[in-house]
């Protein structure tokens, strides 16, 4: 552990001075790469020459214990010193783990009304409303792609993509079905009833990131529509990919042209398709974008939206740290969800990284 921090600090000064030459700049390619080595860096070397502060001065204060003045001083400086010492050794051990290299990337989001018709759409509206603030709060943009709404202002579909640091790594924890528990607006007897919805999170890619060839595509351009199929569009801008290789159909129909909605077709497309490789070389059977979704029953979810008792579920945690307020997390909060399932994950590589 010691002998790699020691290499990842050697490399961190290294980026440094090459990115104060001047001709790194001329090359935007590797000057975008370099800098993002650094950031990466930047988080574990910090915590490094942290921990290394702390335990000078342990080794400082030890040596002012015989010092009958300043000896009262330095048991408080040396209790700070190693209880800052110890947290920061704990926090080290998290940084050194294998990290998911799509962290920093994007994300493409997708949302699908799943059982419970009318009232499915509804709440994958909620969702998408509940995604969309928790964009904001983070400073992100968010660039809405497809969307297909019901007469009553549901959404049937959505697909979106969520631009900014680190979107990945927090969102990724999203996939899967939402179940949720309510009264829906469509019924007059007051009755609960259950509904679900799906995510899927995937890493925005590029199309020079996959084998994506032109011949391989079908395009198919169509009027982009709004709720209830009433056009607001009186050209055919809206536009459909069709991958004939494995069947995968994106679509598009939010951008003015059609040109800029299929770039956008294109690196959703890309996205799948880095996907479905992924998970073949991973050795799954099915796609992980199914293994997220699953068929939307009831029984296969991730989270209960429980408004009679007030009260999110992630049955994915355990113990009392499973439920969360519900007003807080609609509106965006998501933070202390997120939190817990990273940390979480964390825990378990931990222990999976000790029995090796």
């Amino acid at each position: 552990m010691w002998e790699k921090l020691k290499e990842l600090e050697r490399r961190f000064a290294e980026l440094g001075e090459l990115l104060e030459i001047p001709e790194i700049y001329a090359d935007p390619a590797r000057l975008k790469a370099l800098t993002r080595e650094q950031k990466e860096l930047e988080g574990v070397v910090t915590a490094y020459r942290a921990y290394r502060d702390a335990e000078r001065t342990i080794a400082e204060s030890e040596a002012l214990l015989s010092d009958v003045e300043l000896a009262e001083m330095a048991r408080d400086e040396l209790r700070s010193a190693k209880a800052e010492r110890e947290r920061l050794f704990e926090a080290l051990r998290v940084l050194l783990l294998p990290r998911d290299p799509n962290d920093d990337r994007n994300v493409i989001m997708e949302l699908r009304g799943g059982v419970g018709g009318e009232e499915s759409a509804l709440f994958a509206r909620d969702l998408l409303r509940m995604y969309t603030m928790y964009a904001e709060k983070h400073g992100w943009r968010m660039e809405l792609m497809n969307l297909s709404e019901t007469e009553l202002g549901g959404v049937k579909e959505a697909d979106l993509t969520i631009i900014g640091d680190g979107a990945y790594s927090r969102l990724k924890y999203e996939s899967g079905v939402h179940r949720v528990q309510r009264v829906p607006e469509t019924e007059s007897g007051g009755r609960v009833h259950t509904s679900t919805a799906t995510v899927a999170v995937l890493p925005e890619m590029e199309t020079v990131d996959v084998d994506l060839r032109e011949e391989d595509i079908e395009m198919q351009v169509y009027r982009a529509s709004g709720a209830g199929g009433q056009h607001v569009n009186k050209t055919s801008s809206a536009v459909r990919l069709i991958h004939r290789p494995t069947g995968i159909v994106v679509n598009c129909q939010e951008e003015r042209s059609q040109v800029q909605n299929r770039a956008k077709c294109m690196q959703m497309l890309a996205s799948k398709l880095y996907d479905m490789e992924r998970e073949r070389v991973e050795g799954a059977i099915t796609s992980e974008r199914r293994a997220q979704v699953g068929t939307g029953m009831r029984n296969e979810r991730i989270r209960t939206y429980n408004f009679p008792q007030n009260r999110v579920t992630d049955h994915r945690l355990s113990g009392e740290g499973r439920s969360f307020n519900i007003a807080s997390v609609i509106n965006g909060e998501l933070d202390p969800i997120i939190d817990a399932l990273t940390m979480q994950a964390q825990a378990a590589a931990l222990a999976s990284q000790e029995t090796q």
